[in-house]
């Protein structure tokens, strides 16, 4: 099978690029994290307007037409730039929730399994409430500003909060500190049951959630290799460019491995639509984006820790977003049942030893 872009595909991520660079680049992403606000609906509404939530949406429907693998390329490109919002959300809501496909409402995703269980605030502890059962919806992202709430709910269950019932979530949640500035969160009471139910899958939404979320990781550890290496070989030290030094080269050289090994398995992914390469994609995906933040901070010294560099921005997004499902730990479980199912060469099935 040939994974490489077709000449369609590489136009599309380069207009996306462009688009991009020209309605949130690094000046506006600053702007937005000193404000403390969301990216606004006029950017909201232009992306809707470049297909980028209708992107999926048969034509008949006002869509363009295009498959995940497609849907990745563009979430790669916002993953670069850190845009910020409910952007999983709302792609996956494109034709269910009215307005969405056209950049006019925002829907935040709620990862609903019924005990707690959520997408994580980023600590590494928050995908499974507090173990009290006392139905924890665990925590939302981008809830606050959000049109809807899509729940992906456990089995099959898929539903939508509008109106009334959404905006008493909204009322009694309570906001949870953020490890990323640019992604607010909220804890609610479990929505399970609430809302409309729309005729969707939400083990195929849960899937294609993550395949999204592992491009937008894909697209911040593409960006923070390039970020080392552009730092590399600007700046010097003892009358050399600091990138000449082996320990500098090691450092950017496993930063590259763990892009491209990435990349290969969030693109096959989104091919196969494969649960264990869904699962194994999200898994190289976080390790590439939250590793290689780590490594961009080591190669920019102490100069990377400071407010005014964009390192610990990614960083810390990639926290945030290594801790929705499914997170490392569900991710390996899978992985190894699968291998547990797979029977080696020249055995019989069901045979011992």
């Amino acid at each position: 099978m040939d994974f490489q872009l077709s000449e369609d595909q590489r136009a599309l991520r380069s207009g996306v690029r462009e688009l991009l660079a020209g309605r949130f680049d690094r000046d506006r992403m600053r702007a937005v994290l000193d404000r403390g606000e969301g990216v606004g609906r006029e950017l909201w509404g232009q992306l809707g307007a470049a297909g980028f939530f209708a992107l999926r949406l048969p034509e008949d429907e006002g869509g363009v037409g295009l498959g995940l693998p497609e849907a990745v390329l563009l979430f790669e490109e916002a993953g670069r730039v850190l845009l910020p919002g409910p952007l999983v959300g709302t792609h996956l809501a494109a034709g269910a929730v009215k307005g969405a496909a056209e950049g006019r409402a925002a829907v935040a995703v709620a990862y609903d399994g019924g005990d707690g269980r959520d997408g994580g605030d980023g600590r590494g502890g928050g995908r499974y409430g507090d173990g009290r059962g006392d139905r924890d919806g665990g925590t939302v992202a981008d809830l606050a500003d959000a049109d809807a709430l899509l729940v992906l709910g456990p089995g099959e269950d898929v539903r939508v909060l509008t109106g009334e019932p959404l905006r008493a979530l909204v009322r009694a949640a309570r906001p949870v500190r953020s490890l990323d500035p640019l992604t607010p969160l909220h804890r609610v009471a479990s929505p399970a049951g609430q809302g409309e139910a729309l005729p969707a899958d939400a083990v195929r939404l849960r899937g294609e959630a993550a395949v999204l979320t592992a491009a937008e990781q894909l697209g911040s550890a593409a960006r923070t290799l390039e970020t080392a290496v552009q730092h590399a070989r600007e700046r010097e030290q003892f009358g050399a460019p600091i990138g000449s030094f082996q320990a500098v080269k090691h450092l950017c050289a496993r930063m590259l491995t763990r892009v491209e090994t990435a990349r290969v398995a969030v693109y096959a992914a989104a091919v196969t639509a494969d649960a264990v390469e869904i699962a194994g994609a999200k898994l190289l995906a976080d390790e590439a984006a939250v590793g290689n933040a780590r490594d961009c901070l080591q190669v920019h010294g102490g100069m990377g820790f400071t407010w005014e560099a964009d390192v610990h921005l990614h960083l810390k997004r990639a926290w945030v977003r290594a801790a929705r499902p499914p997170t490392a730990a569900e991710s390996e479980e899978i992985l190894a049942d699968d291998l547990g199912r797979t029977e080696p060469p020249g055995r019989a099935p069901g045979a011992r030893g």
